[in-house]
């Protein structure tokens, strides 16, 4: 079997073949459907495995070559040492080392997804550009208005129609008004971006029972759901949900050596960023809704702070996510009348017509009995939470760490401050 090692760049990529423990360069290709198919048609088999680098354009490269070779492996760079701390560093070199790690057994893989769960996850990415682009021309808005004196918007969205008004009441120089103007003028076009992106998501989300299936969860609305659905995949990658939050960059640091206990610190943050972010969304908008989950916040919060407490929050959320999509379950603790409003949210984004004439499912969200009815029942079963774990012990601290904080007590108290 041959192994075919490939640096590539944005312009160009470097090829090395290695088969028997020997190393052959077979040149620099440019980075073009048209010469990466003819590169592959000339000069690779079938029984040949591709090795790359997951960049921007790999997905693209796999897609040409994939059809003209037995296999092709994307690594993941981060986890890549002898690539990114080698003292010398070439395309030829970088290549090779991708070959022989492949070749050993040592080589990091990044799982590909499918074409449909690619499209989901360029879709929530361009929502969340667009989000972020139209933060920061309110951000410059805002700084205008500072920069002359002009007290806070008491309205609660500066671009609505009141806020509008609100601006233009103001005095600024003439220039800052163009200027102001040429903002809102770019954030009206990024909202009619932003409806279209949100109506193909929309759609995407009423066929995918993933999607539907997250949603169950409190905090959980058709943006988060499908930020975490294309994030995730197919679920039965990860064999059990430590695994799942290991992806997701929310399991805890360890540092540990020889005989010394363990140390645990922050997140380790690595993996699908942007499906970790979404999850912490979920979190604090979990601590305001009525459950178990937020009994569990309140508890982590009570010791830890809240912060913490949103982070662990997620943390569960991404178990609790395995242990659904694993067994085809919907969230115990969902509200009907409340899902029922969500899915409606959904068909009117996606551009579904609105029916006056009948009344569905998501009304019952407006009656104030029956919305009481399914919030007395989550908050029985949070209060049923909160009695269980008020059962629970705190660890107690080793002996170690008791000695360790009374010599430092004793010793701070020993000292003569100087004033």
């Amino acid at each position: 079997m041959r192994i075919i090692g490939m640096d590539i760049h944005r312009v160009a990529a470097e090829a090395v073949a290695l088969l028997e423990g020997h190393l052959t360069k077979l040149g620099r290709i440019p980075m073009t459907r048209d010469s990466l198919e003819s590169f592959a048609r000339k000069k690779l088999t079938h029984d040949d495995h591709v090795v790359v680098e997951a960049t921007g354009n790999a997905a693209a490269v796999v897609e040409v070559l994939a059809p003209y070779v037995d296999r092709v492996v994307i690594a993941n760079p981060k986890q890549v040492r002898l690539i990114a701390h080698a003292k010398i560093k070439t395309d030829a070199i970088d290549a090779a080392v991708l070959a022989k790690l492949y070749a050993t057994g040592f080589l990091p893989e990044v799982w590909v997804p499918d074409e449909r769960t690619m499209a989901l996850r360029r879709q929530v990415a361009r929502r969340t550009q667009l989000v972020r682009q139209r933060v920061r021309l309110k951000n410059l808005i805002q700084s205008i208005l500072h920069a002359h004196l002009i007290p806070p918007c008491p309205h609660l969205n500066l671009v609505g129609i009141s806020g509008r008004r609100w601006i233009a009441a103001q005095i600024v120089p003439p220039d800052e008004r163009a200027a102001i103007e040429r903002h809102l003028a770019q954030i009206d076009l990024i909202q009619g971006s932003l409806k279209e992106v949100e109506a193909d998501i929309a759609r995407e989300a009423m066929s995918d029972p993933v999607i539907r299936r997250l949603m169950t969860l409190p905090g959980m609305d058709m943006t988060v759901a499908s930020g975490v659905a294309a994030a995730v995949g197919d679920i039965r990658r990860f064999a059990d949900p430590t695994r799942l939050v290991s992806y997701l960059g929310l399991n805890p640091s360890v540092r540990q050596s020889g005989e010394g206990s363990a140390y645990h610190g922050r997140i380790t943050k690595q993996g699908r960023g942007q499906a970790r972010g979404m999850l912490v969304e979920a979190a604090w908008a979990v601590a305001r809704s009525p459950g178990p989950l937020r009994a569990f916040f309140r508890r982590v919060a009570s010791r830890r702070g809240k912060h913490i407490a949103a982070v662990a929050t997620a943390r569960k959320l991404a178990m609790i996510i395995w242990h659904m999509l694993t067994k085809s379950t919907d969230y115990i603790w969902t509200r009907p009348a409340l899902l029922a409003r969500k899915f409606r949210s959904i068909e009117l984004r996606a551009g579904l017509p609105t029916s006056h004439a009948k009344r569905g499912s998501a009304y019952d969200y407006n009656i104030p009995a029956k919305r009481a009815e399914e919030r007395a029942r989550v908050e029985s079963a949070e209060k049923e939470y909160t009695r269980f774990t008020s059962r629970w012990r705190a660890k107690p601290r080793s002996r170690r760490r008791k000695a360790s904080a009374t010599q430092g007590l004793s010793t701070k108290s020993s000292v003569t401050p100087r004033w």
